[in-house]
């Protein structure tokens, strides 16, 4: 069992090193959960990392039946014997193409942006994906890496079915699988952790990849210039977190998660690469040691999660991010803990954002918030938004509740998330630029 895709991608990179030169060679992750194996692949290879984004296409009678496959720019791969064996016309073959054609589109500008894809002629492309039940969508993207003019196609996955694996050697040079176990009833029961894989954890990958296999080079224009993983003084504990600061950087900002969260969290990490971009410091780091999470006690202890922000807060005016400007962002419960350490420390903090916060859990300290505060809900998180409404009538300061139309607690809608990011980087630019310089 893997602990995770990460995990299982450490594990398939040590595989990966005995079977490949790294020359001239790239890892394309199938989306999403081949991309957090494949990062992992590429980055111990040190090659870089794209995704391979195909559609199967699937006899219209019968889609499960694929008749060949579809790649980006259109280019497609039929399988002759199934379209004579099927007896498909010209036009159901057209029409299947041109509406799994436009979701691939789709997709890659949405995992990818502006960037061009990499290009395949004469390279080695080492196909990854999180594992493989029937095989059809890793097959699919082995004949597009080969159309696109790979030299040679090598199919790696942790954990696989054995005759999908065998199937896949027919279409890839070669295939490299850690498990092949007799009886595969699903591919998340041999990881710890399946946890769905995110768009916006696919684009993140993307960009923290962009310099492997190319030295000297940068991720483009914004990218942070120091990036570590820290040991930070919360007072009593020691804990660890993650400190990037962008050249020239305009404010830092400290994220305080919220319960069952930790400095891992895809969300925050997703909103913190948003603030690098625009030239802001980010702090992510655990408020509990892993011994202190086992008593739920000490994660809605918002006094004691507050008074640990305070002692990061000066830890970080020591740190890189020293002489800028400190805002907070919460998420769900640290969002209390954050307006609760603004309270305690009014003039350390320039501004502070709730994501989905408990704004309610800082009880009377909300009035001595002195901290321009955004409060982002969404509006179908109706009990979360009703009790920062109640919030909003205790704060004193400069406040402003943001609803973003049809988003739960968690974001996940598409756009939602994408929403908070760009309210918030626009929140803290705005009243860190005010400061007299």
């Amino acid at each position: 069992m893997f602990l995770d895709r990460r995990d299982a991608g450490r594990r398939l990179a040590e595989r990966m090193r005995q079977v490949i030169r790294p020359e001239n060679a790239l890892v394309l992750g199938l989306p999403r959960g081949g991309v957090p194996v494949a990062f992992e692949v590429a980055k111990a290879l040190n090659v870089p990392l794209d995704v391979i984004v195909v559609r199967k296409l699937g006899v219209p009678f019968q889609p499960e039946l694929g008749f060949g496959a579809v790649g980006e720019g259109g280019l497609v791969v039929i399988n002759e014997d199934v379209v004579r064996m099927a007896n498909l016309t010209p036009r159901e073959m057209a029409a299947v193409e041109e509406r799994e054609r436009a979701e691939v589109e789709r997709r890659a500008r949405r995992f990818r942006g502006e960037r061009a894809p990499e290009g395949l002629t004469g390279r080695t492309v080492i196909v990854v994906d999180d594992g493989v039940a029937t095989g059809g969508t890793a097959r699919a993207a082995c004949q597009v890496a080969r159309a696109r003019g790979a030299e040679r196609v090598i199919f790696a996955a942790p954990v696989g079915a054995p005759e999908s694996i065998q199937s896949l050697r027919r279409d890839a040079d070669e295939v490299v699988c850690l498990e092949t176990p007799a009886q595969l009833h699903a591919i998340g029961a041999w990881y710890a952790d399946f946890t769905q894989t995110t768009d916006e954890q696919v684009v993140e990958l993307l960009r923290e990849a962009a310099s492997f296999g190319r030295p000297g080079e940068r991720a483009g224009a914004g990218d942070p210039s120091y990036a570590e993983d820290v040991w930070v003084d919360a007072g009593r504990v020691r804990l660890p977190g993650r400190l990037v600061v962008p050249e020239n950087a305009k404010g830092a900002v400290v994220f305080v998660h919220g319960s069952g969260s930790s400095r891992h969290s895809p969300r925050n990490r997703y909103v913190a690469d948003v603030l690098n971009r625009a030239g802001l410091a980010t702090l992510l780091f655990d408020l509990l040691t892993p011994e202190e999470e086992f008593d739920r006690g000490n994660v809605f202890d918002i006094g004691l999660l507050a008074d640990r922000l305070v002692h990061v807060t000066g830890w970080l005016r020591q740190s890189r991010a020293a002489g800028l400007p400190v805002g907070y962002f919460g998420a769900s419960t640290g969002a209390a803990a954050a307006l609760w350490a603004a309270a305690e420390a009014p003039n350390e903090v320039v501004a502070v954002v709730s994501r989905g916060g408990r704004p309610d859990l800082a009880g009377p300290r909300l009035p001595a918030v002195q901290a321009p505060t955004l409060l982002i809900v969404g509006s179908r998180d109706e009990a979360v938004l009703e009790l920062n409404r109640e919030a909003m009538r205790h704060l004193r300061c400069e406040k402003t509740l943001e609803i973003v139309p049809g988003a739960t607690h968690l974001f996940q809608e598409p756009g939602a998330l994408e929403t908070v990011a760009a309210v918030a980087r626009d929140w803290f630019l705005d009243h860190f630029t005010r400061l007299p310089v």
